[in-house]
């Protein structure tokens, strides 16, 4: 069973214990690097660790921007021992029904970037009913997720 708990100073640690294949690391930031983040934007931010059972299996974070406004979802990952489970997915259906509980204010507006030489997050998202907004930073496409 896939479920989200909060990082916090009990947890944090797994999450910098996770680790991504040489191929995709090009792909999303280390936990440390997001952590970080987190902590700067946590007045707006949540990160979270993806458990199977007791064992942290991945990482994502939510952050809120308040100028547009719309929910972020940022660097999820699961870790190279844990992929091709089905983890990545179970785990965005919770972020989003997180999302959809707008604990950092009103939006239905989910945004994502993602790398467009990564097919295998790209395909998750767009079974999600994420869709291409059009905007590209370097490597990086956008995806929006009305909801």
């Amino acid at each position: 069973m896939i479920n989200l708990r909060k990082i916090t100073e009990e947890n944090f640690l797994q999450a910098f214990n996770l680790k991504l294949s040489k191929e995709q690391e090009e792909f999303v930031s280390h936990p440390v690097r997001s952590l970080a983040q987190a902590y700067v934007y946590r007045d707006q931010c949540q990160p979270f660790g993806i458990y199977h059972n007791d064992t942290m299996v991945g990482y994502v974070m939510v952050i809120y921007d308040y100028d547009i406004p719309e929910y972020d979802i940022w660097h999820m990952m699961i870790d190279e021992s844990s992929q091709g489970q089905g983890y990545g997915s179970a785990a965005l259906d919770q972020v989003l029904e997180y999302i959809q509980t707008k604990p950092f204010g009103s939006s239905d507006r989910v945004v994502l970037t993602c790398s467009r030489d990564n097919n295998h997050a790209l395909n998750l998202y767009k079974r999600k009913g994420f869709v291409e907004t059009g905007v590209e930073d370097e490597d990086e496409i956008e995806l929006v997720l009305m909801l």
